[in-house]
């Protein structure tokens, strides 16, 4: 069994080397995949590897040159995204919520709290983590928000819980949604912050090394600059379009879980024989692989389709999205099943990587808006388009 002390050693990239998805695949081929279900198990994705993370320039590769990016499109960020999906859906996890607060504070931060904030978040010297869901159900409902934020002494004071916070356990800077008497605002919260309080959730079905949290927040004091975006803003543009950004990255995501268990069905289907012949040669079992292939060409498409009108500034990309997240997280959620059945009793072994893509793949049909909203909304934009 594979340990963290016998992985390869965490090389850092070469200065000024340019991210693509070769280069993803290859940090993820050397540094994740041999390790992801050490992490899995130990349940935490390890502090050396994202510091190895932001030495390769990971975590927020889109931002400007002049605070430590590389000014990546996000076509080519989604396919960063996937490549690491498919090594560990937890890695990328912790990718996906740093980009939503990074991308945020980089649309809607003041002067001030971009020079504070963004070269920190663009190298992870500072972690960040999105603060939505709540445990009396608070999340993509939100109107079931119950952490309040209310003016006091020119500041805020903010109380309240928040739950299933992916990258909790480890994040320096939170980006917490609460109610005021009038509205939802967003928040820049330093986990440092007194009355600050981080408790790990741990034993999940999957993602099971993303660091999940829970924090609670009693009587925290915040100055006026906390507050990212006007007022009244948050609700209506700063939280839906950075619901669309990690929505985006989770269907990426969920292309890569795609692709891994097409290339761990291949692989286990050409080596394993059952009655004297090779797996590969039922047709039962190439049909399986046929479907994987297919779904997963589709599924890049999509998610290449959404990535192509972000970068134009379109707003078709957050059905776009919808649609790319929908399609690409049931098919996960298909094809792991269809991997674990290819692999038989192996499947469900530790000892074989799609167990943990079949319990990560569930996580893809809930997060960033769950399969029945994603339905729901693609079907009002059928009607709003074509109904008379």
């Amino acid at each position: 069994m594979t340990s963290l002390t016998t992985a390869p050693p965490l090389a850092a990239a070469p200065a000024g080397t340019r991210i693509t998805r070769d280069s993803a695949r290859a940090f993820v081929d050397t540094h994740i995949m041999p390790v992801a279900d050490v992490y899995d198990r130990r349940g935490a994705v390890p502090e050396e590897l994202q510091e190895r993370i932001g030495e390769a320039g990971l975590w927020a590769p889109f931002y400007p040159a002049a605070l430590g990016g590389q000014d990546l499109d996000l076509v080519t960020l989604g396919q960063v995204h996937e490549e690491v999906g498919r090594g560990c859906s937890s890695v990328r996890s912790l990718l996906t919520v740093h980009t939503m607060l990074s991308w945020a504070l980089l649309r809607w931060g003041s002067p001030a709290q971009i020079e504070q904030w963004a070269p920190s978040l663009a190298t992870g010297a500072v972690r960040g983590a999105f603060c939505l869901s709540e445990p009396a159900g608070g999340g993509s409902d939100t109107a079931g928000i119950r952490t309040t934020a209310v003016q006091e002494n020119g500041g805020w004071r903010l109380n309240g819980r928040k739950k299933w916070i992916t990258g909790g356990q480890r994040a320096d800077l939170f980006l917490v949604f609460a109610r005021t008497e009038s509205s939802v605002i967003a928040l820049l919260v330093p986990r440092r912050s007194p009355g600050v309080r981080v408790i790990p959730v741990e034993d999940v079905l999957g993602t099971r090394a993303s660091l999940i949290a829970e924090l609670e927040f009693d009587d925290v004091r915040l100055d006026s600059d906390a507050l990212l975006g006007p007022s009244s803003f948050a609700s209506g543009m700063v939280l839906s379009g950075t619901l669309d950004l990690g929505r985006f990255s989770v269907a990426s995501g969920s292309v890569g879980i795609v692709q891994a268990c097409l290339e761990a069905s291949a692989y286990y289907t050409a080596q394993r024989t059952v009655g004297g012949s090779k797996l590969r040669e039922l047709q039962l079992i190439r049909a399986k692989l046929s479907d994987m292939v297919t779904d997963v060409r589709a599924a890049r498409l999509l998610c290449h389709q959404a990535g192509v009108l972000k970068d134009a500034g379109d707003p078709a990309t957050i059905m776009a999205t919808w649609v790319a997240k929908y399609f690409a997280s049931t098919a996960a959620a298909r094809h792991s099943t269809e991997a674990v059945q290819i692999h038989g009793a192996n499947g469900m072994s530790a000892d074989f990587p799609v167990a943990r893509l079949y319990r990560d793949a569930k996580v893809m049909e809930i997060i960033e808006g769950s399969n029945e909203i994603q339905r729901i909304t693609i079907a009002d934009e059928a009607y709003r388009e074509w109904a008379l």
